[in-house]
């Protein structure tokens, strides 16, 4: 059981404050907090208050959970208190109510909702008792009592009445709510991977960051299986390269990381250098605020951990001692876009290169110099190759290949079946590779409300919109909606991130023509888009600048507006294109359309819950100011091709006073 202290609204009565607060106090310490006796005089006021209200609204048959823990937001909510009709979240405060806390509350309330199996069948009501507020029942009860509604605000003397007005207005269910089996049922988060990185980094393994549905095996499975190579590696003291596949989303960074904070002289190597920047301010901030050591510490800590791949193999590859490096096992983000040799030696504009291999050489060369085991875990993002010079699975097999014996390598199938040979690691089954099907992540976590996102995506930049529309038909709750209008798309991402959902603006970095559509400043500083929050403008949810495919691959938002640009028009199928000049220009490169087409899967699946589509209206023809680079045609092309596909037109939806103030 997850609450702290649980009992009928009978028993909250009958026993004294005084017990039930040392039974508070005594489940504090068995986990190891500090306790503190401003912690103990809030909950003699809050049992105080509940005993009270619980007592006025007749509920003595409810269930009242106190100090509840929610994993993923690693807080607790107050109260939970559970009516044979509603769930209620109880969130108290001893100052003047503020539309923080009313977020806070109503953020507990989304999290019961969407990870906790039994509260899926109930209605969800958050409740912030602060001070002395008076409570006012809304003008207009709700018409549909389904999912969280909106925040409620009460005082600690009128809690009562907010209860009664719930038994009164909440229609009587067709089932009432089994508190005890609400207390017994799973309780399992989908976090952010920056919320999963600081669990696994503090103390909390994969098992415990699972996902609500019925695949959750699926996640542990496999790092399960990347232990089962790294103990093997350890007892036969051999040399192993791990490849990880999986569709976007599927939780391949996820498993990467908790391999990494699992094992001691390991670390976490990404060319990705927004995840890089993000992860580690992530685990400075959260190191400093639970007190394990200073700033630098900790910033120093999290370099260790999380390192630029390039960097890595630089300052490896030419010692001149050659010596290990004092990690065994390295995880390698995305390793299918290692840089092949050609584009190793040539480096980039801003730092030319000291290579002389191809990344995956270098890599299997610098871990090879370990007497005794070392681990290579390749992390393998299928159809997210947005770069030339990416040298795909192919290389890391060769490589594998040519070692002679020193290295081994493990594997699904997924790894050996691509239809694209140049992301097969080998061509069948060689000697030197074992298979491993537990190492395919195929079940994607990232989206929490549904799984069909992933094949909807798919099927849309494969141009088989009947496909796409099939699945869309099938999944009534697809998390996909259109816009034409920017200033509609604000106001959807602010609607539909409720609570502290975080909401925030992707597009291609080769949608150059939408500054002229009213979008044109990209975010500075990615770090701060990520984890800064609204009010301070830096934040992604102040909606004022947007990331690019290459700022938020491997990271993720709550709710995510996507800006359709220029780059990819639609002529009967999708037609990449490049702005060069003043006009934009066909791109006939296969290699070249297929990046620009995976630009559009990684901006379409960074959202865990929905996307709002924005197709700009572009320049009507005709127009004596008509701009034939963002062609209104070309672009109700796009919006009706995402209308067939199923996207459904957003619609605004008037919200209660409460929801107004957050």
């Amino acid at each position: 059981m997850r609450a702290w202290f649980a009992c009928t609204g009978a028993e909250l009565s009958d026993r004294a404050i005084a017990d039930t607060v040392g039974r508070l106090a005594s489940a504090q310490q068995a986990r190891g907090l500090p306790g503190a006796a401003e912690q103990e005089h809030a909950w003699q006021c809050q049992v105080a208050g509940l005993r009270d209200a619980v007592a006025e609204a007749g509920g003595t048959a409810w269930i009242v959970a106190l100090e509840y823990d929610l994993l993923r937001l690693e807080k607790r909510v107050d109260a939970v208190v559970l009516t044979d009709r509603a769930i209620l979240a109880i969130e108290f405060k001893t100052g003047a109510p503020s539309p923080a806390h009313l977020a806070e509350a109503e953020d507990y309330a989304l999290d019961l909702r969407d990870f906790h199996a039994g509260s899926r069948a109930h209605p969800i009501i958050p409740i912030l008792v602060a001070g002395d507020s008076t409570f006012s029942p809304p003008a207009q009860p709700p018409l549909i009592w389904d999912g969280v509604q909106a925040p409620l605000l009460a005082g600690h003397a009128s809690l009562g009445a907010a209860l009664r007005w719930v038994q009164q207005a909440a229609p009587a269910p067709t089932t009432p709510l089994d508190g005890a089996a609400w207390l017994d049922a799973p309780y399992r988060p989908v976090p952010t991977i920056i919320e999963a990185a600081t669990m696994l980094y503090a103390r909390n393994g994969v098992a415990e960051i699972a996902t609500a549905r019925a695949d959750t095996a699926n996640l542990t499975r496999t790092a399960d299986a990347i232990a089962r190579a790294v103990r093997a590696a350890q007892q036969a003291g051999d040399k192993r390269l791990v490849v990880v596949t999986g569709i976007p989303g599927a939780g391949k960074t996820l498993c990467g990381l908790n391999a990494v904070f699992g094992q001691p002289d390991s670390a976490f190597l990404t060319g990705n250098v927004p995840l890089v920047e993000v992860l580690r301010a992530a685990l400075a901030q959260d190191a400093v605020a639970r007190g394990e050591c200073g700033r630098a510490e900790a910033e120093r800590r999290a370099k260790a951990r999380l390192q630029n791949v390039h960097r890595f193999l630089e300052d490896n590859a030419t010692d001149p001692a050659r010596r290990p490096p004092p990690d065994r096992l390295i995880v390698f983000d995305e390793a299918q876009r290692a840089w092949d040799a050609a584009k190793a030696r040539l480096g980039t504009r801003n730092r030319p290169s000291r290579l002389t291999m191809s990344e995956p050489a270098h890599t299997l060369e610098i871990m090879g110099r370990h007497a005794g085991w070392a681990v290579v875990v390749a992390l393998i993002g299928n159809g997210q190759e947005i770069n030339t010079g990416e040298a795909g699975l192919a290389e890391w097999g060769a490589c594998v290949a040519a070692s002679a014996g020193t290295w081994q390598a493990v594997a699904a199938a997924r790894a050996v079946q691509a239809e694209d040979p140049v992301q097969r690691l080998a061509e069948g089954w060689p000697a030197w590779l074992e298979r491993d099907d537990a190492l395919d992540l195929a079940v994607p976590v990232r989206s929490v409300r549904d799984t069909a996102g992933a094949a909807w995506v798919e099927a849309l930049l494969n141009n088989d919109v009947v496909a796409a529309r099939n699945i869309a038909n099938s999944t009534p709750s697809l998390p996909f909606l259109l816009t034409r209008d920017l200033d509609d798309l604000r106001k959807a991402l602010r609607g539909l991130a409720r609570g502290r959902r975080r909401a925030g603006m992707v597009a291609s970095a080769g949608a150059k023509r939408l500054r002229a559509e009213g979008l044109g400043v990209q975010a500075e500083d990615i770090a701060d888009w990520f984890l800064k929050r609204w009010p301070d403008i830096r934040g992604s949810d102040a909606l004022e600048t947007f990331a690019t495919e290459y700022d938020c691959q491997g990271l993720e938002l709550d709710v995510v507006g996507l800006a359709w640009g220029g780059d990819l028009p639609w002529r009967g199928a999708w037609s990449p294109r490049r702005f060069a000049g003043h006009r934009w220009q066909a791109v006939h490169n296969a290699e070249e359309r297929r990046h620009i087409l995976n630009t559009y899967r990684v901006l379409l699946t960074r959202a865990r819950y929905e996307t709002v589509i924005w197709v700009p209206r572009g320049s009507q023809a005709g127009s004596p100011w008509h701009d034939t680079t963002r062609d209104a045609a070309e672009l109700d092309a796009v919006a009706e091709t995402l209308r067939q596909a199923g996207v459904r037109p957003w619609q605004p939806v008037d919200m209660p006073a409460e929801a107004s103030l957050i």
